[in-house]
């Protein structure tokens, strides 16, 4: 029978059958919290506010696996690396196998490539595929703070030309009466290029979700204001120990330099809290890609997915 788990949920082996999987609520932000804290995933599709605000677009369902946290990828048709004590091969076959019984394709993503090294005879039991268009962005935030290297610097020029341009402008916090603002803004950035892409619009369902739900998915941000309108935003919030997430990050193109402005300040916020900013993936989009990689990232966070082999 499908129950919550409200206690520490590592110390228990039931496991929740596939067909009754739930949805994520709320309520479950803490039973998360206590795997990402044990275990400290380096993907931020493990951070709970994706995992809510995205959960309709990807078809999110999760379950407990012998004392593992399993979440299912509906769109993508594949289970999320266990979150927990790792399985060796063997086992993370069975787990394919048992997701295949239930109907479901019996594979397996976000397997990190120290998985992969460590236990070489995967491939007895399955076929290994990196995932470079879902690689994640990991920066230093010491970099982006300072912008000191040559390539940067371009950002750094663009930073003071808007500097220049718009010598009041103000950097506060995404409290309410911001969030108002922000969600305007990206509504209308949505549009203002002509008709949206199903992912743009995938993006701003999710994001009204965190708006919907700032506090309780313990979200934080950022407003850049230019004579109280804003200029760029940024949503943000912990992944592990060392490494946050920015979830959603929207400048106005119209302010040149503002989407490297509130990059900069977001980094200045949390240089005391994390030493990494997780910028999420860029999907294959090549305007992204090139957009991300300009900013040197640190680390390319690439996972592999593994395919049960069925002979």
């Amino acid at each position: 029978m499908y129950n919550r788990c409200d206690t520490y949920v590592p110390e228990l082996y039931q496991t929740i059958s596939f067909p009754t999987a739930g949805m994520f609520e709320l309520s479950d932000r803490q039973m998360v919290q206590i795997y990402i804290d044990k275990y400290g995933p380096l993907s931020c599709e493990y951070n709970f506010a994706n995992l809510f605000c995205w959960q309709e677009a990807y078809q999110y369902s999760w379950r407990l696996y012998k004392g593992r946290l399993v979440i299912y990828d509906g769109v993508n048709q594949c289970g999320f690396m266990p979150l927990g004590e790792p399985l060796p091969p063997d086992e993370l076959a069975e787990l394919g196998r048992e997701l295949l019984r239930n109907g479901l394709e019996p594979n397996i993503g976000l397997v990190p490539e120290t998985y992969v090294k460590t236990f070489p005879r995967c491939e007895q039991y399955f076929s290994i595929e990196p995932k470079r268009d879902f690689a994640e962005y990991i920066y230093s935030v010491d970099r982006l703070c300072r912008l000191n290297t040559p390539r940067l610097h371009k950002k750094k020029n663009l930073i003071s030309q808007f500097e220049r341009a718009y010598p009041a402008y103000a950097v506060q916090p995404l409290d309410a009466q911001n969030r108002a603002a922000a969600r305007a803004l990206s509504q209308d950035l949505l549009h203002r290029q002509g008709p949206p892409s199903q992912t743009l619009i995938t993006e701003l369902s999710a994001m009204e979700k965190a708006f919907d739900h700032f506090e309780d998915l313990g979200l934080e941000g950022l407003a850049l204001l230019v004579d109280q309108q804003m200029a760029a935003f940024s949503i943000f919030s912990p992944l592990n120990h060392d490494t946050y997430n920015v979830q959603f990050e929207k400048s106005d193109f119209d302010y040149k330099g503002a989407a490297q402005v509130i990059n900069q300040q977001t980094a200045l916020y949390l240089k005391d809290r994390c030493r990494y900013i997780n910028r999420e993936q860029d999907l294959g989009i090549k305007g992204l890609r090139q957009a991300k990689m300009s900013y040197e990232p640190e680390t390319l966070l690439i996972s592999h997915t593994l395919k049960l082999r069925r002979d």
